[in-house]
């Protein structure tokens, strides 16, 4: 780094290796003399995107400092600035998901015992998260906007996710304590399955065992043309990057596809499930 980047460093207290890693973003474009646009073109990162990186508005992936470093020719200087970022501002298991989820153009999931995150409704998303072990109010309160806002890749008008999920078939037997919240949590389902851009699969219990039992896999695809992997268990994640083990774990997931049911065949069941529902529902107790 030169001495023009200095200027990132003169305030004492307030420095962090999160503001240098911006500032170094937004000086090597300065350098290259190109705009968000011209900068987009070349590395396939959108320009909101891009500006929000020097901006300072989210940190982005590994993935987008080793683009950027590779197209600037600044050795690892990107990516050894955005580590120790990284170091300094994590804040749970999620964080580096969220921020390559947030980059993604295509995700395959497959979700384990839940409805999947990007498909639940807020009053599921409450319950779910609020069972979190040790989660306080303003936690789960958080948490819940979070995922809320994560949805506009699914539920909103742009920048669309290519979105296909493996649901098993426990999500739907395990329902919500509310009758009205598990209606439209299975309505919420059901509009999703019919959206253009993404794809249901039911993972249903005559599949049998099988690998993924216990736990969540999301597979991502990014502007760069990498894949990332993310193993979730019930207390913890792991972000995958080594292309031989991301490759072993979309073989998995293809496999596990073949054996769930068609998206025509979920989506005749999601609405069995919520006509059963319904009719229970509306019964007089006796």
């Amino acid at each position: 780094m030169d001495s023009n980047s200095n200027s990132t460093m003169d305030d004492g207290e307030s420095v962090s290796a999160r503001k240098v890693y911006h500032s170094e973003l937004a000086r090597q474009r300065e350098r290259s003399g190109l705009s968000l646009g011209e900068l987009n073109s070349r590395t396939k990162y959108d320009p909101s995107y891009l500006f929000r990186l020097e901006n300072g508005e989210r940190l982005g992936s590994i993935d987008a400092a080793r683009v950027l470093d590779r197209y600037y020719d600044t050795g690892n200087l990107i990516v050894g600035l955005w580590k120790l970022a990284k170091r300094e501002g994590a804040k749970s298991r999620y964080e580096g998901f969220m921020e390559v989820e947030a980059e993604a153009g295509s995700m395959q999931q497959f979700v384990a015992g839940v409805i999947p995150g990007l498909l639940q409704t807020e009053r599921y998303a409450q319950v779910q998260l609020g069972s979190s072990w040790g989660a306080t109010e303003e936690q789960c309160a958080e948490w819940v906007r979070e995922r809320m806002a994560r949805q506009e890749r699914i539920l909103g008008t742009a920048n669309l996710l290519t979105y296909r999920v493996l649901i098993d078939e426990s999500a739907l037997r395990r329902r919500l304590p509310d009758d009205d919240a598990w209606t439209e949590q299975l309505e919420r389902l059901i509009h999703a399955a019919q959206l253009p851009h993404v794809t249901v699969h039911l993972v249903d219990f005559a599949s049998g065992p099988h690998p993924m039992l216990g736990g969540s896999l999301t597979l991502l695809w990014l502007p760069s043309g990498r894949n990332i992997a993310y193993l979730e268990g019930s207390v913890s994640g792991q972000l995958i990057e080594e292309s031989e083990e991301v490759e072993t774990l979309r073989l998995a997931y293809d496999q596990l596809r073949d054996f769930a049911l068609s998206p025509e065949r979920t989506l005749a069941v999601l609405r069995s499930v919520l006509e059963d529902h319904t009719s229970c529902s509306s019964q007089p107790q006796s």
